[in-house]
């Protein structure tokens, strides 16, 4: 039996590689899909290779308010309820040390990675169906340190936080809430950062980043999806309030 058989589940993030990767999983596994993203074009090619009666999207801004009531209100629209939330948008900010990060960027790191986190959780959790699942995105970084990314750092670290206070909360509603730490994964945001680490050699950046891991490589956004899929399925139903670290054991 498809493990999420007419779930409904808001992805937020979805155009990048682990949202849409996490899309197509989870359709594979009979969930109904709600892509939210700020790139609508982004969207629509993703839905479209998507190719399912049972994916939609949603173009929004996580840091707004009434843009954020609109995506779960078009998820009641759609598919008529909620029961899984993958919190998932997310930027990386820039590389450079404190006292030379540039605080409009700070700014943005910290509206999108905490306060979208913060109001995904606010307005999807009145339409969420008791026995649902939260799922934030935080990262390797929500439980360790690492120099020249503050905002990232400290956002993430947040996360972490929230889906702490979150899983008490709602447990009374058997409402599980967990993030996901990923180490690095490989895709467009470990491009940026390769480049702003090491702007004359990313490839040996990376090459430095995956001796730190002990398998010795990324991770690859499916298998992030694959661990996703688990905590939003019936079989993760007594975790909650948990950091589900997935890093080839970089943090062993």
């Amino acid at each position: 039996m498809k493990s999420l058989k007419n779930k409904v589940v808001i992805i937020t993030g979805g155009a990048g590689s682990i949202g849409k990767t996490t899309a197509k999983l989870f359709l594979e596994e009979g969930a109904k899909v709600l892509l939210v993203d700020l790139n609508e074009d982004a969207l629509k090619k993703i839905s479209d290779e998507l190719a399912s009666k049972d994916v939609k999207y949603t173009a929004a801004d996580v840091t707004n308010a009434e843009d954020v009531k609109r995506y779960v209100n078009d998820a009641i629209i759609y598919f008529g309820k909620i029961d899984v939330f993958f919190n998932n948008a997310g930027i990386e900010g820039v590389v450079k040390p404190t006292i030379e990060y540039p605080e409009e960027v700070f700014d943005k790191v910290i509206a999108v990675n905490v306060k979208g986190v913060f109001l995904g959780n606010k307005y999807v959790l009145p339409h969420m169906n008791d026995g649902g699942s939260i799922i934030l995105t935080s990262s390797v970084a929500g439980i360790s340190g690492s120099p020249n990314v503050t905002a990232y750092i400290a956002s993430k670290h947040a996360v972490v936080g929230m889906m702490r206070n979150l899983a008490i909360e709602v447990a009374s509603r058997k409402i599980r809430v967990n993030t996901i730490n990923p180490s690095p994964v490989d895709n467009r945001m470990m491009r940026s950062l390769e480049s702003g680490y090491n702007p004359g050699d990313a490839e040996g950046m990376k090459k430095a980043f995956e001796n730190a891991i002990p398998l010795g490589r990324y991770a690859e956004p499916i298998e992030i999806a694959q661990l996703v899929r688990f905590l939003a399925s019936d079989e993760s139903k007594f975790i909650t309030g948990t950091t589900q670290v997935i890093d080839g054991g970089m943090n062993a």
